[in-house]
């Protein structure tokens, strides 16, 4: 099984931004942990900031055998043209949130990506990503 996790804006400062909301592991640290959890699977990670890459990159992984692995950040409920992405591609999409969002502000309670993805999975921590993962050996 091939993966790719793309994280979206901000999910570069895990690790330092709102510890209380999002813990005090970065990714990267955490990334090593799911790579020895699934050592047959195979794990790329990517992230940006900017809405055209994380397109631009499931474009690039959503025609070959990937699965893909999606915490869009904030995009998730602002971005059509992501949606607009995930449905134009053939790969499987998990949405992930590590935090719960219909915990947190109104405004977070609405995904456009959820209608296009596999699945959604949030409010479990990092964690989130190991249980996606898992999901998608699974399928």
């Amino acid at each position: 099984m091939k993966i790719l996790i793309v994280n979206g804006p901000n999910l570069n400062l895990l690790g330092v931004r709102e510890p209380q909301m999002y813990g005090k592991e970065s990714f990267e640290n955490y990334l090593d942990t799911l790579q020895k959890t699934f050592p047959n699977t195979h794990i790329e990670y990517y992230q940006s900031n900017q809405e055209g890459d994380l397109i631009n990159k499931i474009h690039e992984y959503g025609f070959s055998d990937f699965g893909i692995i999606l915490n869009a950040g904030a995009y998730t409920h602002t971005s059509i043209a992501l949606a607009d992405a995930i449905a134009a591609v053939e790969a499987p999409v998990i949405e992930v949130h590590i935090s719960n969002v219909f915990k947190r502000e109104h405004f977070r309670h609405h995904s456009f990506l959820s209608p296009v993805c596999r699945g959604v999975i949030c409010g479990f921590g990092l964690d989130s990503y190991r249980l996606a993962v898992q999901a998608l050996v699974n399928q």
